[in-house]
């Protein structure tokens, strides 16, 4: 797919397809400029239409003319010139200085710029420069003759409004037509309706205007801010509009803070978002500003308009009117329900490290995270989410009713409807396997797609009270915004009780999102822990010594020869595995010498893929312990990427660990480490010889601690 080749006006035939799209129900929401773009656009010849096309994908409204000499156009320069004269394109004094940073070179910067007196403007940077151009522009103009060969789109901001209604947001770009047709980028064409992002014109224009501010707030100055703050801001009928509208209300209410404290408040007061009224709260009780802040938090409180601001406000009124000296996650963490000894081999995967441990405890256990539930909701309410619900054109992954949280208030009755025909957890389990036969592979926007992606939810339903499964469920629905994520890491069945535990290694945070998921899981009624983990070295974990030899070093073309690998729990050797192994390619003489490994001797040896899945089970739960751990990983690693498949696992090296525990040696070679501590080599450079030598290294290494 990826290789599949475009044709030659492959811009321009994208072009009108997004042109196609406001002949429909977005039509509605074009502006004057807009339908005078689209008109005059089609009325252009072809070789024209490809220019404008081709100007429109770039990402600067500045462009080089030289630059668009392609094939497919007839004359380029000649039509640039017209296009110029009919006011399609002009000179670049036209242009925002962001635009002439983005595309300019630093030379052509150079050329519009007055000596300053300030030393050699080749020796400053780029960034600099233009901000000297900005100033010098300011006082004294743009100079007398600017350079021929770059012009500016003046249709861009006509197009900027245009890409915002077609993809809803500011950073949709043509490219993504290319990158769909190529195969790189998957889309949504079966689910869309021509559907508009917002009620009118006005709304789309108001937001439009909103997503513009919210990008020029960094850049304005304190009185710009200050005529900004007092402009009248409406309060937007459309779930889309009101975000952009409060998206801007809280980064200029952040920016204000500092100069115009009375002023920042008043603008963070009239955005409705959860951040903008927390920030709020904050400030305002800094402020002394008591009385206000203790009549938010008792309606907050009372009337939530989401879980997060619900668990903020909660944490927030005990802490400041109620004298509690902790925050509900500072609790939640002295709560811990248990503190695991973990080897410290797992600090890069740490969940990983809990799991084997649990499971050499007898215990039943999963990895969950946010994709147990984010896959159980999308798969439940697939036919609402992605059948009635509206992608407003094939390149948005979240429907709508998710992206701006209005999911229930949508759908509420078909919602319960649904849940009210779930009656045991078999029938969900049913309901959901329906749902993953008929709709696998499709884009969504909340899980990944894989061949076990079911086990993990049968697992839940099997042991989970179908009534704690349905309350999440209905609370995800009601607030998905604050309940899409933040959930344990885990889940864990002892025989008798289900639970989820969320790890902590030393240094982590728990976060307000998952003290907020935690606690709405508790509410269902599950069961929910803090696992805190200390770092130790433990004999008892499995650990599995390593050694393989190669037909050369480079994993990228090299293979393995032959592996040994010996299994170690509580000091002792408990299994050994070793095989030579064709390589499927010819063994350098030099190879040979040093290991003894020859053509011959691994001709009818098998090959890496017959025996991958031993290797696999052979190293699970394990730590990975290897001379050197990263050319023994990095090698084996790569046979399974040949084949399509991950191979993880925590690595240790003892080489390093020897460096630890016996500091000062002349050479920490194998040969020398086995020749200084006696221990027996049948013959070196032998994967099992090998492997068991340094199986004695990690004996000496545990011994020293």
């Amino acid at each position: 797919m990826r290789n599949k080749t475009l044709p030659a006006t492959y811009y321009l035939d994208h072009f009108h397809e997004f042109l196609g799209f406001f002949e429909g129900a977005n039509r509605a929401l074009l502006t004057c400029e807009a339908h005078a773009f689209i008109r005059d656009f089609r009325a252009l010849c072809k070789d024209q239409q490809c220019l404008i096309a081709r100007a429109a994908n770039r990402k600067y409204a500045v462009i080089n003319r030289h630059h668009f000499n392609y094939a497919e156009i007839d004359t380029p320069q000649a039509h640039l010139d017209a296009l110029t004269e009919t006011g399609w394109f002009g000179d670049i004094a036209q242009a925002s200085l962001t635009d002439i940073a983005g595309a300019l070179t630093k030379d052509a910067i150079i050329t519009l710029l007055r000596p300053d007196g300030a030393g050699s403007l080749n020796a400053r940077k780029k960034d600099d420069l233009v901000l000297l151009l900005e100033s010098q522009v300011r006082v004294h103009g743009w100079p007398s003759s600017l350079p021929e060969d770059y012009l500016v789109s003046r249709f861009n901001d006509t197009l900027r409004y245009l890409l915002f209604l077609y993809f809803g947001h500011s950073k949709g770009r043509l490219n993504q037509f290319s990158m769909r047709d190529l195969g790189i980028m998957r889309t949504r064409a079966d689910a869309t309706q021509d559907s508009a992002r917002f009620d009118d014109k006005d709304e789309a224009v108001r937001a439009w205007t909103y997503v513009n501010d919210y990008q020029r707030v960094p850049f304005w100055s304190d009185t710009e801010k200050l005529v900004a703050a007092r402009t009248e801001m409406p309060v937007l009928r459309s779930p889309a509009a009101q975000q952009y509208r409060n998206r801007y209300l809280l980064r200029l209410g952040l920016a204000l803070l500092a100069t115009e404290p009375d002023t920042a408040l008043s603008v963070l007061a009239q955005a409705d978002s959860d951040e903008a009224q927390e920030k709020w709260i904050r400030e305002a009780y800094k402020a002394g500003r008591k009385d206000e802040v203790k009549a938010r938090l008792e309606t907050l409180i009372d009337t939530p308009p989401s879980d997060t601001l619900l668990a903020f406000a909660e944490d927030f009124y005990a802490r400041k009117f109620h004298k509690k000296r902790t925050s509900a996650v500072t609790d939640m963490l002295r709560s811990a329900s248990r503190t695991l000894d973990l080897d410290e081999s797992h600090r890069h995967e740490v969940e990983a490290g809990v799991l084997g441990f649990y499971r050499r405890e007898g215990l039943h256990c999963w990895r969950t995270e946010n994709r147990l539930w984010r896959s159980l909701f999308g798969l439940t309410f697939w036919p609402l989410l992605f059948e009635r619900d509206v992608l407003v054109t094939e390149f948005d992954r979240r429907p709508q009713s998710l992206k701006h949280n209005t999911f229930y208030t949508q759908f509420s009755e078909d919602i319960e409807a649904l849940l009210n025909t779930l009656t045991d957890t078999t029938a969900l389990m049913q309901h959901v396997t329906r749902m993953a036969g008929a709709h696998y592979g499709k884009v969504n926007a909340l899980f990944m797609w894989h061949q076990r992606l079911l086990e993990t939810i049968s697992a839940l339903l099997d042991h989970a009270p179908l009534h704690s499964v349905i309350t999440l469920l209905r609370m995800m629905s009601e607030d998905f915004a604050g309940l899409s994520d933040g959930f344990p890491d885990i889940m864990v069945f002892d025989g008798e009780i289900l639970r989820f535990e969320e790890i902590k290694a030393p240094g982590d945070q728990l976060r307000r999102n998952q003290l907020t998921t935690i606690q709405r899981m508790q509410q269902a009624g599950f069961e929910v822990n803090i696992t805190q983990v200390n770092w130790v070295r433990d004999p008892n974990q499995p650990y599995v010594v390593v050694d393989i030899e190669t037909t050369g070093g480079n994993n990228a073309y090299h293979r393995i020869t032959e592996i040994g690998m010996v299994k170690m729990q509580h000091g002792e050797i408990i299994d050994r595995y070793q095989t030579l192994l064709n390589p499927q390619r010819r063994i350098p003489k030099s190879i040979t010498r040093l290991t003894g490994i020859d053509d011959a001797m691994v001709a009818d040896a098998p090959l890496f893929s017959e025996v991958a899945d031993i290797i696999d089970e052979f190293t699970e739960g394990c730590v990975f312990v290897a001379h050197n751990v990263n050319f023994d990983f990095g090698f084996i690693r790569q046979e399974f990427a040949r084949l399509e498949r991950t191979f993880r696992r925590p690595k240790l090296c003892t080489v390093r660990e020897m460096r630890r525990a016996k500091p000062g040696l002349p050479s920490y070679s194998l040969a020398a480490l086995t020749a200084q501590f006696g221990i027996k080599m049948d013959r070196h450079h032998r994967a099992m010889s090998d492997a068991q030598a340094a199986a004695e290294l990690l004996t000496i290494v545990h011994a020293a601690q």
